[in-house]
């Protein structure tokens, strides 16, 4: 019995010293956080410092040049300097990425005419850096809600960033409403697209029952940068809407249609180019020919029948492409015959590609230079709930369609596109040689 007490009173103790090793690691832990927070803030300190040292050294050799650079003028009358210092301004935060830093710009007296010293490092009434200009917009469109960007802001930037308010993004939202009413009226003289891509998206709008489907161009330039070409709200994707489109480009300018458009089939921008730019060739979206086909068939099937239609419209030439075609005609013919007869409608449109260089035809298969950059517009929409006006949403969809344009790439051989508007004959992908 004693041994069993022992034993028990031995296995207290060892539990007892776990327990105070356990609360000293704990302990220890915490410690070593608050260590290396206050090291992380101590280092954000001397980052701040730095800079506003580097600020404000820069801030004075400006004024300084400037008054180098004009010490020689004078007065007539009094033969005193034109150009003096004249004490400073009151101090002033800037807010950057770094947190606020306070900044006092000298004073300079210009008594020439006319004339009046401006500062490029630190022009008047800014108030923050134009990176952090940059992030504002950034993460509204990426979805954080007005009411929340104090607070992201201030988990980014410290908690002097609080200052940005959901005013702040009000006047933006302003701001982009201009953006585009003036992009919307631009001047498309001398505009050349070889190649456009086109696609409607419907939006919810929150204050009212109206749902407007945003129509989208984006076009390929001659030197094969791709951008965005148009981006307005109709009524549905009917023909109207878009011929009223097509005919707003031409009167700001745009004289030829493209060599070839792009499109899902569903859609009224056929019958509208064929009226406004009949010269222009049509390319049916493989991407979405492949889904509306195999939403025809039962789903046993779906796997072989979705092979063979990336077989089809990946064959090297158009040959080898018509004789899958037509094996998968025959194959599946009689079990689904309403997946074949969608297939067989845009027969004429499916195979364009073939007539340009190959190293377009990745590019010309597909609206996904439309579909990429409006998935982030679908994205913020959704994480917003839908915006407050057909306004608002058509300019955060031009917001963001702008933004996505500057990562797009050139497309692939965009050395070729010269010729395409030359009208050199590409037949299978290969300029066709002179007899």
């Amino acid at each position: 019995m004693p041994k069993n007490l022992n034993a028990c009173h031995g296995g207290g103790h060892r539990k007892e010293d776990t327990l105070v090793r356990q609360d000293s690691t704990w302990q220890e832990s915490c410690r070593g956080k608050e260590a290396s927070k206050e090291a992380r803030w101590s280092l954000d300190e001397v980052l701040r410092q730095g800079a506003q040292r580097m600020l404000q050294g820069a801030i004075e050799a400006e004024v300084g040049d400037y008054i180098d650079r004009h010490a020689g003028l004078r007065d007539a009358g009094s033969g005193r300097r034109l150009v003096v210092r004249n004490g400073r301004l009151p101090q002033r935060e800037i807010l950057s990425s770094l947190g606020p830093i306070g900044v006092q710009q000298p004073r300079v007296r210009d008594r020439r005419e006319g004339k009046k010293f401006t500062s490029a490092i630190l022009p008047p009434y800014m108030r923050r850096a134009p990176s952090l200009e940059a992030l504002i917009p950034t993460l509204y469109l990426k979805g954080v809600s007005t009411n929340d960007f104090p607070e992201a802001l201030a988990a980014i930037l410290g908690e002097g960033a609080r200052g940005l308010s959901a005013s702040t993004i009000v006047r933006l939202k302003e701001t982009w409403e201009k953006d585009y009413r003036e992009w919307m009226e631009r001047d498309l003289r001398g505009k050349r697209y070889v190649y456009f891509w086109a696609d409607g998206v419907y939006f919810n709008v929150r204050l009212s029952d109206e749902r407007p489907c945003v129509l989208v161009i984006v076009g390929a330039l001659k030197d094969g940068t791709k951008e965005l070409v148009a981006l307005m709200d109709g009524e549905r994707e009917s023909a109207l809407s878009w011929k009223e489109l097509l005919l707003d480009l031409k009167r700001r300018g745009l004289e030829a249609g493209p060599e070839v458009s792009v499109g899902d089939g569903a859609m009224g921008f056929w019958a509208a180019l064929e009226e406004v730019f009949p010269r222009s060739r049509r390319q049916r979206c493989w991407v979405h020919k492949t889904a509306n086909v195999l939403d025809k068939m039962p789903e046993s099937l779906q796997t072989g029948a979705k092979a063979m239609l990336h077989q089809m419209y990946l064959a090297a030439t158009q040959a080898e492409a018509l004789k899958v075609y037509k094996d998968f005609l025959r194959l599946y013919g009689a079990k689904c015959p309403q997946a074949c007869v969608c297939l067989e409608k845009d027969k004429e449109d499916l195979f364009t590609f073939y007539d340009f260089p190959a190293e377009h035809w990745a590019h010309l298969r597909t609206t996904n230079p439309v579909e990429s950059a409006l998935a982030t517009v679908r994205h913020r929409h959704r994480q917003t709930k839908g915006s407050g006006s057909r306004l608002a949403t058509l300019t955060m969809a031009y917001k963001l369609m702008i933004e996505a344009q500057k990562h797009w790439r050139k497309l692939n051989g965009h050395q070729l596109l010269a010729k395409v508007l030359e009208g050199v004959e590409f037949v299978d992908g290969e300029e066709k040689k002179a007899a």
